[in-house]
C-alpha cells in the first residue's frame, strides 16, 4: 500500500471515510453515547462557534504565561465582541482525564458532553492507548466517533471500528534507539505496541504493564519484539523514575525518535515528530476543523502538544507539573468532574 516515509517512521493512509453528523438515538433509559449528538435542531446560533481554521497544520507553539498558582477557574474565554467564546471541537484524553477509577465516565461528564454537542462542538478522544487497547472501551462507552490513539500515530474511526491513517515506528530504529538508552541508563525492560487494529503488545521477560486492564502478549526474547510493524515502543528501568528515564532518553535518541512520558511507568518512544497534537491536527482536519477551534483537555507530559497546539489548553488539577505548566486553565480532578464543570461553563 502506499505511504509517505519519513525520518524513522512510515505513513499508512488506511481511507478516509465521510462522518454521520447524526447518529440513531439510543433506546429510551440508555445512556447517551459519548459522541452521539442529541435527535432534534443544535441551538448553535445560542453560541457561535469559532470559525474553522484555514489549515490542519500545527502552529508554532504558542507562549503560554500559565495559570495563577491555586486558582482553579480562571475568567472564561472571550471572543470578539467580549462574548464568551465556545469552540467546535472538544479534545479529551482518556486516562486521568475524561475517566474515572475503574475506566468510567460520570454522568455528570456524559451530560456534559451532551451539552457540548447540543451547541455544535464535536468531541475526539486522544489516547496514548493503541487502538487494540482501547477500542472495547470506546465501544462500552459508546463512543463513535474518531479517536486519536497511540499517542498520535493512529487515527481511528470507532463507528466503521476502521484505521483512517497510522504512523509506524522503523524497527530498526527502535532497536537503535533502545541501544542508545541502554548505554546511557544500563538495562531496559522494553515492551511493544504492534500496528494495526488486530495488533498485541509484546512484553519481553522483566517488564511489567503499567495498566492492569491493557492486555499484554509475553515473548522469550528482545527480538521478538520486531517480528511485525509496531506503532511504539515502552521502556521501564528498574531504578530511575519515570521523569529520569524520559530526560536520559530525550539526551540520547534526538534524530531517532519522539520520547513521551505517559503516565505512571509509561514512558515511550514514538516515531519521530509524532505527538497527541500532530494525531489531532490530522483528525481535526477530516471535519474541517483546526486549532483556532479546539479546546483541548489532558493531565500528562505527553498531552503538552496537545494542550499548545489548541486554542484552549485545561489541565485537571491531578496533572503532571509539565502540563500544569503550559496549560490555560486548571479545573478540578478526574473524579470529581473536572471536564464537565469547564464544558458546563463554556456551553451552558
Amino acid at each position: 500500500m502506499p505511504g509517505w516515509r519519513v525520518p524513522g517512521a512510515y505513513l499508512r493512509i488506511v481511507g478516509i471515510m465521510a462522518l454521520p453528523s447524526a447518529h440513531p438515538s439510543p433506546p429510551p433509559g440508555a445512556a447517551p453515547p459519548l459522541d452521539q449528538p442529541q435527535a432534534g435542531p443544535a441551538p448553535a446560533a445560542a453560541l457561535p462557534l469559532a470559525p474553522p481554521h484555514a489549515g490542519a497544520g500545527l502552529a508554532p507553539a504558542r507562549a503560554r504565561p500559565g495559570p495563577v498558582s491555586g486558582q482553579v477557574f480562571p475568567s472564561e474565554p472571550r471572543g470578539l465582541g467580549g462574548r464568551r467564546r465556545t469552540y467546535a471541537l472538544v479534545a479529551t484524553d482518556l486516562d486521568g482525564t475524561l475517566l474515572r477509577a475503574g475506566d468510567q465516565v460520570s454522568a455528570r461528564t456524559r451530560a456534559a458532553l451532551e451539552l457540548a454537542r447540543g451547541a455544535g462542538a464535536r468531541h475526539i478522544v486522544v489516547t496514548g492507548r493503541p487502538v487494540p487497547g482501547v477500542r472495547g472501551l470506546l465501544a462500552r462507552l459508546g463512543y463513535d466517533g474518531i479517536a486519536v490513539c497511540g499517542q498520535g500515530a493512529q487515527v481511528y474511526d470507532a463507528a466503521g471500528g476502521r484505521m483512517l491513517s497510522a504512523l509506524t515506528l522503523d524497527r530498526e530504529t527502535a532497536a537503535t534507539a533502545l541501544g542508545k538508552i541502554e548505554a546511557e541508563t544500563g538495562a531496559l525492560f522494553a515492551a511493544v505496541d504492534q500496528d494495526g487494529t488486530d495488533g498485541h503488545t509484546l512484553i519481553e521477560p522483566g517488564y511489567r504493564m503499567a495498566h492492569p486492564t491493557l492486555p499484554a502478549r509475553p515473548v522469550p526474547h528482545r527480538d521478538s519484539l520486531w517480528e511485525r510493524p509496531i506503532a511504539k515502543v515502552l521502556i521501564r528501568h528498574p531504578e530511575l523514575t519515570d521523569d529520569e528515564l524520559a530526560a536520559a532518553a530525550r539526551s540520547v535518541v534526538d534524530g531517532l525518535a519522539t520520547v513521551t512520558m505517559a503516565g505512571p511507568g509509561t514512558v515511550e518512544l514514538q516515531p519521530l515528530g509524532v505527538t497527541k497534537a500532530t494525531g489531532l491536527a490530522r483528525a481535526a482536519a477530516q471535519l474541517g476543523l483546526g486549532e483556532a477551534d479546539t479546546l483541548a483537555f489532558g493531565d500528562m507530559p505527553n498531552d503538552v502538544p496537545m494542550l499548545r497546539w489548541a486554542a484552549h489548553g485545561v489541565a485537571m488539577a491531578n496533572s503532571h507539573a509539565e502540563l500544569l505548566a503550559v496549560a490555560d486553565e486548571i479545573t478540578v480532578s478526574n473524579e470529581e468532574d473536572g471536564v464537565a464543570r469547564v464544558l458546563e461553563r463554556l456551553y451552558g
